[in-house]
C-alpha cells in the first residue's frame, strides 16, 4: 500500500470519526436539557404557584420567589416574611454556576450576650415567645434578590399567586392544627396572632378558611417597591413600633441595614465523579453531611447488613455532630472548614470507628450540646434550561415567636433562640463549644438547614428537608438511597434515625427498626429512643442528563406534592 493511500485512508477515518464524535456531542448536548420542569414543595398550593410562574415565562428563580411567598401564606407555622432561610442556586451553563444566598435572620444591633439573662441566669422563655425573641427577617430581601438578579419576571408577577392565596384564603389542614396545638398558649398571649391564626382562642377546625388580607397588602408593597417596600416606609415603621412597644429591641437601622449575603457554596468531591454542593456556614449542616459522606466512603456501608450499616452511619454522624460547636457566622468567627474536611482528619475519624462496638460520646473530645427549632419548610425546583433552586426556610418554632405585627400580617420568627445564650463550656480545640454561636449585634445564628445538590456528568439531584438538628441526618439518609440507585420515591420516604453526639443515643421513627435490630444495636452498645412520631418533610428531584428525563418526589409524611410536567404557557 502506498504512503499516499495510507495517509488518505487515515484522513478518511479521522474525518469519519470526527464527524461521529461531533454528532454524538450534538446529540448529548441536545439531550442535556431537562425535558420537563420539576417542582417538589411541602404544600400543593405552593407547587401550583411555582408551576404558574414558570408557565408565565419565568425561570426556576422566579418560581422560587413564587413558591417561597406561597409557603409564607399557607404554612405560617413553618416560614414567612417574618423569617429567613438559605437558597442554593444552580445557574445553567457549561459549566454550571452555583450560588448560595444566605437570607438568615440577623440579631438586632442592640443585642448582646446577656440579652436573655435575668439575675445572672438565662430565661429561656424570653428567646422563645414575644418580640424580644425575634431576629431581623431575611426572606423579603431574598425574594427581591432572586427576582432582580436572577429572575425574568417582575417581582410583583411572581408574588401574585401568594397575594391571591392570602386574600382568598386557604384551608386549615391537619398539620396546621397539629403545630398550632404545640404553640397555642403563646399564640393566645398575642392578640393579633390569636385574631389571625386562632378561632376564638382555639385551634381552627380542619377545612376552615384562613384569610390574611394584611399580609396580602404587605406582599403588594414588596412587589411594587422591592426592598424599600418591607425594610423602609410604612411597613417598616409598623414593624419597629410594634416590636419596641412589646419589649423588643429592633430599630429602623436594623431593617435599613439588612442585606442577604452571597456566600461560596460548600463544594466537595465525592467518589464516582460526583460532587456535593451544599450549605456553608452559618449552616452547620452542609459540613456535617460532607464529613459523613467522606467518612462513609472509607467504610463498607454498602456491603453491610442492616444493623452494621446503621451502626456505621450512626458512628459517622456522631463524629460529624461533635464538630459543629466550632462553627458560627463567618462574618464574626473564623470557621475551620478546611481542617474539618481535610483527608487526613477524616481518615483518622473513620479509622476510629469500631465495627463491633459503639463509641461512647464521652470518650471523644467534648462539644457543647446544641439544638434548634425543627419546624421549617423546604422546596426544590428545576426548569427546562437546567436552572435549579433548593431552599430551606424557617421561622424557627411553629408560628415563630407567636407575635404578629398588626396591620402587616407579618408573623415574626424566634430565631434568636438559635444562638447560644450561655457560652460556658469548652471543647478540645480550646474554643468554647457555643462561643462561636454566641449572641452579638448583627450576627446570624448557626443553623442546620442544608439545601444540597449532588451533580455528576450523568445526573443532577437535589435534596433538603425541615427538621432542625435532624436535618443533616435526614439528608444523608436520602443521599445514600440515591447513591445506591434506589427509586426516587424511596429517598424522602426512607425510615429515619439520628445521632447528634449529645445526647448519646439513636433517636428513630417508631417503625425504623424491628425488635431483632434494636437488640443487635443495643448489643453493640447503642442506646435507642423512639421519637414516637415521624419527622421531617423532604422534597427531592433528579435529572438524568443523558436522556433529559426528570423525576421528583415529596415526603409522604407531609401534605406536599411533586410535579413533573411540560411547561404550558398560560
Amino acid at each position: 500500500m502506498s504512503i499516499g493511500r495510507l495517509i488518505g485512508d487515515r484522513l478518511c477515518w479521522r474525518t469519519l470519526l470526527g464527524t461521529l464524535a461531533l454528532l454524538c456531542a450534538l446529540e448529548l448536548h441536545a439531550a442535556a436539557q431537562p425535558e420537563r420542569i420539576a417542582i417538589a414543595t411541602a404544600h400543593p398550593a405552593a407547587t401550583v404557584a411555582g408551576q404558574e410562574t414558570l408557565a408565565l415565562g419565568g425561570n426556576a428563580f422566579d418560581a422560587a420567589v413564587a413558591i417561597s411567598a406561597a409557603l409564607a401564606v399557607v404554612e405560617p407555622y413553618g416560614s414567612g416574611l417574618g423569617g429567613g432561610g438559605f437558597f442554593l442556586l444552580r445557574e445553567a451553563g457549561e459549566p454550571a454556576t452555583y450560588r448560595f444566598i444566605d437570607a438568615r435572620e440577623r440579631a438586632p444591633l442592640a443585642a448582646h450576650t446577656d440579652l436573655y439573662k435575668v439575675d445572672g441566669r438565662v430565661q429561656k422563655q424570653l428567646s422563645l415567645d414575644g418580640a424580644l425573641a425575634a431576629a431581623i427577617p431575611g426572606l423579603p430581601a431574598a425574594l427581591v434578590e432572586l427576582a432582580e438578579r436572577f429572575g425574568r419576571l417582575p417581582l410583583r408577577d411572581s408574588l401574585a399567586p401568594a397575594i391571591r392565596l392570602a386574600r382568598s384564603g386557604v384551608s386549615i389542614d391537619r398539620i396546621y392544627r397539629e403545630r398550632a396545638g404545640w404553640r397555642i398558649e403563646a399564640m393566645r398571649n398575642d392578640a393579633e396572632t390569636a385574631r389571625l391564626f386562632l378561632a376564638n382562642g382555639e385551634i381552627p377546625e380542619e377545612f376552615a378558611l384562613l384569610r390574611q388580607p394584611e399580609l396580602a397588602a404587605t406582599l403588594e408593597q414588596l412587589g411594587s417597591k422591592g426592598h424599600q417596600g418591607f425594610y423602609a416606609g410604612a411597613v417598616a415603621e409598623k414593624l419597629v413600633s410594634a416590636v419596641q412597644a412589646a419589649g423588643g429591641i429592633w430599630s429602623q437601622k436594623d431593617l435599613t441595614d439588612y442585606r442577604v449575603v452571597e456566600r461560596q457554596p460548600l463544594r466537595v468531591r465525592l467518589s464516582g465523579g460526583r460532587e456535593l454542593i451544599s450549605a456553608p456556614a452559618p449552616s452547620a449542616g452542609g459540613i456535617a453531611i460532607a464529613q459523613s459522606l467522606l467518612m462513609l466512603q472509607q467504610l463498607p456501608w454498602q456491603k453491610a447488613d442492616s444493623v452494621q450499616r446503621s451502626h456505621l452511619i450512626v458512628e459517622t454522624l456522631r463524629r460529624a455532630y461533635r464538630d459543629r460547636g466550632l462553627l458560627g457566622d463567618p462574618d464574626f468567627v473564623s470557621n475551620p472548614t478546611r481542617q474539618m474536611l481535610a483527608p487526613d482528619y477524616l481518615k483518622q475519624l473513620a479509622s476510629s470507628i469500631d465495627p463491633r462496638r459503639a463509641t461512647p460520646s464521652d470518650s471523644l473530645a467534648p462539644s457543647k450540646a446544641w439544638q434548634e427549632g425543627d419546624h421549617t419548610t423546604h422546596f426544590t425546583v428545576l426548569d427546562t434550561e437546567g436552572n435549579a433552586v433548593a431552599a430551606t426556610l424557617s421561622v424557627n418554632l411553629p408560628f415563630g415567636a407567636a407575635f404578629t405585627v398588626a396591620g402587616t400580617g407579618v408573623l415574626l420568627n424566634n430565631e434568636m433562640d438559635d444562638f447560644a445564650a450561655d457560652v460556658q463550656g469548652a471543647n478540645a480545640y480550646g474554643l468554647s463549644g457555643s462561643q462561636a454561636n454566641s449572641i452579638a449585634a448583627g450576627k446570624r445564628p448557626l443553623s442546620s438547614m442544608s439545601p444540597s445538590f449532588i451533580e455528576s456528568r450523568e445526573d443532577f439531584a437535589s435534596f433538603g428537608t425541615p427538621g432542625g438538628s435532624r436535618i443533616p441526618s435526614m439528608v444523608l439518609l436520602a443521599m445514600l438511597e440515591y447513591l445506591e440507585k434506589q427509586p426516587i420515591e424511596r429517598w424522602p420516604s426512607v425510615d429515619r434515625y439520628h445521632h447528634q453526639f449529645r445526647p448519646d443515643l439513636i433517636e428513630h421513627e417508631p417503625n425504623t427498626f424491628n425488635a431483632a435490630e434494636i437488640s443487635a444495636l443495643e448489643a453493640l452498645g447503642h442506646q435507642l429512643k423512639s421519637t414516637g412520631r415521624q419527622y421531617g418533610n423532604q422534597q427531592v428531584l433528579l435529572w438524568h442528563k443523558q436522556s433529559g428525563k426528570v423525576e421528583a418526589a415529596s415526603d409522604p409524611r407531609g401534605l406536599g406534592t411533586a410535579l413533573v410536567t411540560p411547561v404550558k404557557p398560560l
